[in-house]
């Protein structure tokens, strides 16, 4: 019968001990990592980089007819290489949309109701997560029944609404209507998340003489800080995107946003496809360059859930 006793080194180290007995004892040795050290890394990385180019393939195609004129376009195909660097599409639509007075409509409207709706998400996030209000589960199913109802579903009532409240043609009635909206989906998420959040520390609170808004702002709000992130650069681009209603609900040419302006370009019989290519190009740097700015409050916010 094998010891399975530790052994000791000349310097006086001890050697945990190794073997089917070292097993029999209690002893477990680390496990290889298949997905690291074997082959299926391999397979998942090249499926990974796969996906990543299958992503990249519409904004490849459109960075290429971006700088390439209508006559080559015609002759040539959208798939082929530019033989020079055509820029009058890139200077026709600046000029013809007025993009800078399209870019300030946009980030007025995303950045009011990303913050807007983060806010109100955690003010209704707080009632029904901690506050336990009566109905609590029916309030969040009803929330989020609101979020899967088609825009098409919606435009009318909205529509009516802001012409009774004189709020049509106006960049209040589109942050109004999108802060309802993405605070919809904000208030379901967080709801669920806050209603696991730990009662010692919300106890502790209390007997400090924390009161509801103290317990929110300094308790609740630094915990959740991560999530409230996450959300408020998902509204942000989200409401970049959006086009339904924009398109009904601002008809001046002064208070459109670029996706709006963007559609503009393409006529009933003749459409210039450099010019939107390059119109979209423009349109989407903004939206990318917001993402990659907070690309590492994003990762954050999505990994703070995972470590406790």
């Amino acid at each position: 019968m094998s010891s399975i006793a530790p052994t000791t080194t000349a310097d006086g180290a001890r050697v945990p001990p190794s073997g089917p007995a070292a097993s029999r004892a209690g002893v477990v040795r680390p496990a290889r990592d298949r997905l690291h050290r074997g082959p299926l890394r391999w397979v998942v990385l090249a499926l990974t980089v796969l996906v990543a180019l299958l992503m990249m393939a519409p904004f490849a195609i459109m960075l290429l007819n971006a700088f390439k004129s209508p006559g080559e376009y015609s002759a040539n195909g959208p798939l082929s290489l530019p033989t020079s660097l055509y820029t009058d599409g890139l200077v026709n639509f600046w000029n013809r949309v007025e993009y800078p007075g399209k870019l300030l409509n946009s980030v007025v409207i995303s950045g009011s109701v990303a913050i807007l709706a983060t806010v109100v998400s955690l003010f209704n996030a707080f009632a029904l997560g901690i506050g336990r209000v009566k109905g609590r589960m029916w309030i969040v199913t009803l929330f989020l029944l609101a979020n899967m109802l088609p825009q098409e579903a919606l435009i009318y009532p909205l529509y009516y609404l802001a012409k009774e409240t004189g709020l049509y043609n106006t960049q209040l009635s589109v942050i109004i209507i999108f802060t309802v909206i993405q605070s919809a989906f904000g208030t379901y998420l967080l709801a669920s998340v806050l209603s696991t959040f730990p009662p010692s520390v919300l106890e502790a609170a209390a007997l400090d003489g924390a009161n509801s808004w103290q317990v929110l702002w300094r308790v609740v709000y630094p915990i959740s800080r991560p999530t409230l992130a996450v959300l408020l650069i998902f509204f942000f681009i989200w409401t970049w995107n959006e086009f339904f209603i924009p398109l009904v609900m601002l008809i001046d040419n002064a208070t459109q946003t670029i996706p709006v302006a963007l559609a503009s370009l393409q006529g009933d019989r003749l459409m210039d496809a450099p010019t939107i290519n390059a119109g979209s190009l423009v349109s989407l740097l903004p939206a990318v360059l917001f993402f990659f700015i907070f690309q590492r409050t994003l990762t954050r916010g999505i990994t703070a859930g995972a470590v406790k």
